[in-house]
């Protein structure tokens, strides 16, 4: 299983995997690998138990086999940003400057949904979304931003969130949005760990 994982390019695909089930030709589009490649990484991560595969007609379909699995990804992700100096640095060049971006946290937001008094935004693929989503919050993918807020009020609080907290998807969107005049802040990671603490989710667009 540590061998499985010992790949920046299966660590990606596994990323990926925690926001919803993905077909061989779905993951390679959004890695921008090919579909052999790929699938040869997919293969080996599920010969080591680390995903499950099912049918659909003539697609085989990839989900991450248990919680256990993205809990050890998340686990990985949490030491190495601990322990290991340059993460925070990489993350910086990476995600931009986040000054003034700070965060909400997830009881934050749920709180904040259940008053009614928060706009969110979903800014990940479409596909994600219907995948599994935050209950209450809109499909706005981030090149979407643009032509998709109508009706969004300037005065409303709004929080985008993304896949987790190195993606850059959210952050963007924050800073897009505030250009505008938007309230924006983004969620403190993503939606795997929204979904994972047992938060209201929803399946579908």
């Amino acid at each position: 299983m540590a061998k499985a994982l010992a790949s920046g390019r299966r660590m990606e695909i596994l990323d990926v995997l925690a926001q919803g089930p993905r077909s061989v030709e779905e993951l390679a589009l959004e890695i921008d690998q090919s579909v052999a490649n790929t699938s040869h990484h997919l293969r080996t991560m599920a010969r080591a138990g680390l995903l499950d595969t099912e049918r659909d007609g003539t697609r085989i379909v990839y989900r991450v086999a248990s919680l256990k699995v993205t809990e050890l990804w998340r686990a990985i992700r949490e030491v190495a940003s601990e322990q290991v100096a340059d993460i925070d640095r990489l993350a910086r060049g990476y995600l931009g400057d986040s000054d003034g971006l700070e965060p909400v946290t997830r009881d934050e937001l749920a709180r904040r949904l259940r008053r009614h008094d928060v706009v969110v935004l979903d800014v990940r693929p479409a596909a994600e979304y219907a995948a599994g989503h935050i209950a209450g919050a809109r499909s706005v993918p981030v090149d979407e931003l643009s032509r998709r807020l109508t009706g969004v009020s300037k005065k409303s609080q709004v929080v985008a969130y993304c896949r987790g907290p190195y993606c850059v998807f959210a952050d963007d969107a924050v800073r897009i949005l505030r250009k505008q005049k938007y309230q924006m802040s983004r969620l403190e990671d993503g939606f795997p760990e929204w979904r994972d603490a047992g938060l209201p989710v929803l399946i579908g667009a």
